[in-house]
């Protein structure tokens, strides 16, 4: 999907805001109102836009302590695997989930108050799973958030 360089600051400004005003995302990006209007509705339509969020802030939520677990499920079938994803998606200690290659299939980001409330997660949550065969926590010291995305590097032609 090709995106030219409004796509982008449309997208560029909509990540660090997407509460603003169409007139004022429109200002910020120097279109009329219109085209920035048709713009974003077109990059909404293409899935290019699949949603917008609100970010918390996760102390003042009860949930500074972060952790990223690594979960290894046996046997590997895919029922398994996605009955585990959809199980623990639905957990409300978790914030993101990958699905994962390498010694382990997932990588759970979870959020919770405490150190004791991480421990009853891992040892009363996931280690109870019948399917769960490994599980390595590593605490998060600071979540440092992502940039917003910008254009990568072209792609190459097709036969280039």
């Amino acid at each position: 999907m090709q995106l030219d360089a409004l796509d982008w600051a449309l997208l560029k400004e909509l990540q660090n805001d997407a509460r603003q005003t169409n007139r004022e995302l429109a200002a910020r990006t120097g279109v009329s109102p219109s085209t920035s209007l048709e713009r974003v509705k077109s990059l909404r339509e293409r899935g290019v836009i699949t949603g917008y969020h609100a970010a918390l802030d996760l102390e003042a939520i009860d949930r500074p302590v972060q952790a990223l677990v690594s979960v290894r499920i046996r046997p590997p079938s895919r029922p398994v695997i996605e009955g585990f994803r959809e199980w623990a998606a639905e957990l409300p200690e978790t914030i993101g989930m990958f699905v994962t290659s390498g010694p382990h299939d997932f990588l759970l980001h979870v959020a919770v108050s405490d150190v004791n409330g991480l421990y009853a997660f891992v040892i009363d949550r996931l280690t109870e799973r019948r399917e769960v065969a490994d599980v390595q926590t590593t605490m998060v010291f600071e979540h440092v958030q992502s940039r917003p995305l910008t254009p990568g590097r072209p792609r190459r032609p097709s036969g280039a």
